[in-house]
């Protein structure tokens, strides 16, 4: 059994046990709740439950969304940080209402394994445009030429960004269970790396934060990159690190046909698709809440807001109350649009 397969037959455990645990806290969405203020707000008496995953950044984005659907009348209970396989599961099974962190291509299999389309539905746009792919420091890309990623087929090139005394490149990389961790795995496959380059997984953060101390005593280093995140103000681009190009692209099969074009970005090929995160939902709880689904529709929160966010967060202010107070300042500061969202989600139904 070979690495990877471990830790699917793990991750499948860990799954169960999870939805297990949600649907013990399972509430009908169609109870009433006694709750104070306008009885007239279209949500009043609905309970929604919504999730993210252990990436904290995500709990903005979602606390932003809340926001709008308590000012529709709907009691929100506390968002659940789950991972994403048992979090698509307990949506597809109605144990969960929603998540705003859904990527299309990402979490494709996360998306088809829960029921797909019968279970669930993609909503709207959230977060537009955001990239992945790997970097190295740029001081090891100038002095040995590295522009591409192939170039660590080479033993002494790999050699370069070996931390462990292996004799292979530790690439930072992925959670267990999120979605890139499955196209890194297929691009050491693809890219003909797996006896050169070693898929280093675990907390990301405190991978992360690992790497940055190895460039900062001056090692080679080479690593995942999301954006958008607090990293890219850390190792910036062209100045302290440098992407890696993908000899061409190529992507697991659930990602779909995906073209040069939408894996590139300023002529370089990255190997991941561009994405835009979406709010994925229950469809039954669609159809019973059409004014929460107009505002899944609706609100939006642009790329550099997020970014701003993250490095709040990377900065000390990561608890669950700061959070939810970065998002209330979002909303305060984008008032008068995000009032028009409400408006306009309470004509849904009319």
């Amino acid at each position: 059994m070979n690495q990877l397969t471990q830790k699917l037959h793990l991750g499948a455990i860990i799954t169960t046990l999870f939805v297990g645990l949600i649907a013990c806290q399972k509430t009908d969405q169609s109870n009433p709740d006694v709750t104070s203020g306008d009885t007239n707000l279209p949500g009043k008496g609905v309970s929604i439950r919504s999730a993210h995953s252990t990436w904290i950044e995500e709990k903005f984005q979602t606390e932003i969304v809340n926001l709008g659907l308590e000012q529709l009348g709907y009691k929100v209970k506390e968002p659940q940080e789950i991972d994403y396989p048992p979090m698509y599961i307990a949506l597809g099974n109605g144990d969960l209402d929603y998540t705003p962190t859904h990527g299309k291509r990402a979490h494709a299999r996360f998306f088809e394994n829960s029921g797909g389309s019968e279970k669930l539905e993609r909503v709207g746009v959230l977060i537009t445009n955001t990239t992945s792919g790997y970097q190295i420091d740029k001081k090891t890309a100038d002095k040995y030429k590295i522009t591409n990623l192939e170039q660590l087929k080479e033993p002494e090139i790999a050699k370069l960004f070996d931390s462990d005394g292996n004799g292979k490149a530790n690439l930072t990389g992925c959670n267990p269970g999120w979605g890139c961790e499955l196209v890194i795995e297929h691009h050491l496959d693809a890219y003909g790396l797996r006896d050169t380059v070693e898929h280093d997984q675990g907390e990301y953060i405190a991978l992360i934060a690992d790497t940055i101390s190895r460039y900062e005593q001056g090692e080679s280093v080479l690593y995942y990159i999301f954006n958008p995140h607090w990293l890219a103000s850390e190792l910036k681009l062209n100045e302290d690190a440098v992407w890696l190009e993908v000899p061409f692209t190529s992507l697991p099969e659930e990602h779909g046909k995906v073209t040069e074009k939408e894996t590139s970005v300023n002529g370089k090929n990255l190997g991941f698709a561009l994405e835009d995160y979406q709010i994925v939902a229950n469809k039954q709880f669609l159809a019973a809440n059409p004014i929460a689904k107009r505002w899944f529709e609706l609100v939006n929160i642009p790329l550099e807001d997020v970014s701003t966010e993250s490095l709040r967060i990377k900065d000390g202010e990561n608890k669950p109350e700061d959070i939810r107070r970065h998002a209330e300042e979002w909303v305060e500061q984008n008032q008068e649009l995000f009032d028009s969202w409400v408006e306009e989600a309470k004509k849904a139904g009319d």
